[in-house]
């Protein structure tokens, strides 16, 4: 028989005491995200992050979960939670207004929260930063996100002109950077940026403290590895 699976973080982001008060969480297994097998344990949890595990007691937990299996929740390293079909059944040109994007958005993260991701990694949409303001301040459910708000695509800039992008992305809040060194696939992945453009675009997210995340086909791969 299979055991049931509670994603940890799902179960107490849900609910705003957990910005208030600690909330224990009983567990009868715990898979700790670290290679270790736990029984009967307690996780106890502040502020919406777990602050320590520790053995199970006999105080009434918040949540008796004895009987499942309980988990840490999972990263996407690579999504675009603003990116949906609007009501004409299309992703472009959607012919929707703006409430009907932003209760879209609300959906995506909501799924997302529910299907067990309690942190993404959205490369490049400008929607995400508002997106990210709400769930952060407890207003819509979702996870955390990470976002690079508008990727550097443009092959006309010039590398100063590149690096004045990547400053700006880091005053408007990005948390990192998206360049794209290549078109899409579904163009050829024709190679879009050169060798000093890539090096102003990384070493300019290197100074101002970003990651940089590289969109790559074919000879740009290792001209974005290198940069």
């Amino acid at each position: 028989m299979k055991t049931p699976v509670m994603l940890l973080v799902l179960c107490v982001a849900i609910v705003a005491q957990a910005r208030q008060k600690p909330i224990v969480i009983r567990a009868g297994t715990l898979l700790d995200g670290r290679g270790h097998v736990l029984h009967n344990v307690q996780v106890v949890v502040e502020n919406g992050k777990i602050q320590r595990v520790e053995p199970g007691g006999k105080a009434r937990p918040t949540y008796d979960l004895s009987h499942l299996t309980v988990m840490p929740g999972w990263i996407d390293v690579h999504d675009h939670i603003t990116w949906h079909f609007g009501p004409n059944g299309h992703v472009e040109d959607k012919s929707e207004t703006q409430e009907q994007a932003a209760l879209a958005a609300a959906s995506n993260a909501y799924v997302t929260l529910m299907a067990g991701f309690t942190t993404i990694q959205s490369l490049g949409s400008p929607e995400d930063k508002d997106l990210r303001a709400a769930i952060a301040n407890g207003s819509l459910p979702g996870p955390r996100i990470i976002t690079a708000l508008e990727p550097i695509v443009d092959p006309k800039l010039t590398p100063e002109q590149i690096r004045q992008a990547v400053r700006k992305l880091k005053a408007d809040g990005a948390d990192l950077v998206k360049i794209f060194a290549s078109g899409s696939i579904r163009q050829g992945g024709k190679r879009t940026l050169n060798d000093e453009q890539l090096q102003a675009a990384c070493g300019e997210a290197k100074a101002q403290g970003l990651r940089s995340v590289v969109h790559a086909y074919r000879s740009a791969v290792r001209a974005a590895a290198n940069a």
